[in-house]
């Protein structure tokens, strides 16, 4: 996996300040091309751009995973359990409304894993996790 090729995602903002700020000061994400209707981010090694999109009234939906409300569709990336454990005290320190708080899904199964799930400004929805053995990413 050391040899993982950086994807790309772009998602919709209806605020590209607010955002932006959220982005790069909040998650911490490194700020690099932008114009008056984008803005890309290093996103942990990926490339994610939000561009502006008016507000949508869509309804949130979500499926049951583990007994939790995942909302659908999300984003997010698979961090080093250390630096997950971190990531996560660095949230709470910002006082981050998540989801659903940081825990270990599937606990004492095939697949175990830390997750934790929260918007960002526009309300898309963001999953980071970790796993103790990144064997268990793909595992059935």
């Amino acid at each position: 996996m050391s040899n993982l090729s950086p994807f790309h995602i772009a998602i919709p903002v209806h605020n590209l300040s607010e955002c932006r700020n959220f982005y790069r000061d909040v998650l911490n994400c490194e700020e690099g091309r932008s114009s008056d209707h984008w803005v890309d981010f290093n996103f942990f090694g990926h490339q994610l751009v939000i561009h502006y999109k008016p507000k949508s009234e869509e309804e949130v939906h979500t499926n049951s995973v583990d007994g939790k409300s995942v909302p659908v569709p999300h984003y997010g990336v698979v961090l080093p359990w250390d630096t997950f454990q971190t990531f996560a005290e660095n949230l709470k320190q910002k006082d981050i409304d998540f989801i659903i708080e940081p825990y270990i899904r599937f606990e004492g199964l095939v697949g175990e894993q830390v997750t934790m799930f929260f918007y960002d400004p526009a309300g898309n929805a963001l999953e980071f996790k970790a796993f103790k053995d990144m064997n268990q990413l793909f595992a059935k």
